[in-house]
Formats: C-alpha cells, sequence, structure tokens
C-alpha cells in the first residue's frame, strides 16, 4: 500500500503511538461510571431478594440479575475506548441512549429519585457530546460518510 493509504494494522499503529486525548478518556470514565452503577444496583437487587423481604422474590432476584448482565455493555465499551478500538463508540453510544428515557422516568417521580435523574441525565448528555466529538472519533480512528478507505 501507498503511504497515503496505510493498513489499517499501520494505521491503529500509528493512533496507539499518539497520547489519548482527554475528551476520549472521559469519555471512557462516564460510560464506566454508568456501568459500574448498574452493576451496583444489580447487586443490591439480587442480595436484597435472597437475603432480604421483597415483595416478589423471584422479580427482585431477576431484575438484579439482569442489571449485573446489562452492566457488562458499558464495562466493556469503556475498556474498548481506552484502548482505542473503534468498535466501542457504538455500544458507548447506546448506553447514553439507553440512560435518557430513564433519567426521564426518574425526574418524573415525587422522590429522592428525581436528584439521580438529573445526575443520570447530566453524566449521559456530557458523555454523548464527547463520544460524538470529532478529536474523539479520529482518536477511534472512525472515518466520516465518503472517507472510507478505497
Amino acid at each position: 500500500m501507498s503511504a497515503e493509504n496505510p493498513t489499517p494494522e499501520a494505521a491503529e499503529a500509528a493512533r496507539a503511538a499518539e497520547p489519548r486525548p482527554g475528551r476520549l478518556t472521559a469519555a471512557a470514565a462516564l460510560t464506566a461510571l454508568e456501568g459500574l452503577a448498574l452493576a451496583v444496583g444489580g447487586a443490591w437487587m439480587l442480595v436484597e431478594g435472597i437475603a432480604g423481604d421483597p415483595d416478589d422474590r423471584q422479580s427482585a432476584v431477576t431484575g438484579g440479575i439482569t442489571l449485573i448482565v446489562l452492566a457488562l455493555l458499558p464495562l466493556l465499551a469503556a475498556r474498548g475506548l481506552l484502548a482505542r478500538r473503534s468498535w466501542s463508540r457504538g455500544p458507548a453510544v447506546i448506553t447514553q441512549i439507553m440512560a435518557l428515557p430513564v433519567a426521564y422516568n426518574l425526574l418524573q417521580a415525587d422522590s429522592v429519585a428525581i436528584p439521580a435523574g438529573i445526575a443520570l441525565a447530566v453524566v449521559a448528555l456530557a458523555a454523548l457530546v464527547l463520544l460524538i466529538n470529532a478529536e474523539t472519533t479520529r482518536a477511534l480512528g472512525i472515518r466520516g460518510p465518503g472517507n472510507a478507505q478505497k
């Protein structure tokens, strides 16, 4: 291949040699924070379902396991973002989009859930802005429309 069209491996090696942009690190941190929150919430539901006195033990255990499994998506995406894997942006963006309706529902509650809804909305929107930023896109080696290798 010519110097103008390096192989994908050469382009990835060149990106890896550059310092990781702060925006990419921040997006990975916010995505990991969401994954960690899901895992902690799932573990709490699971423990409450097993050791506590829930209204419906089976639903509590199932909900806890579901949250723990769902936590894998943002945690793996955050790891991929830190490693500059281009595939990781998709799951990270999906995580943020899924968080927005949850934040909206928390904001509709008349309880202490409102501050959690505000925090979740701020984190999700900030992460989305960081993930679609041009610097982040370049660092991940994602090309825009019409810029694919020939």
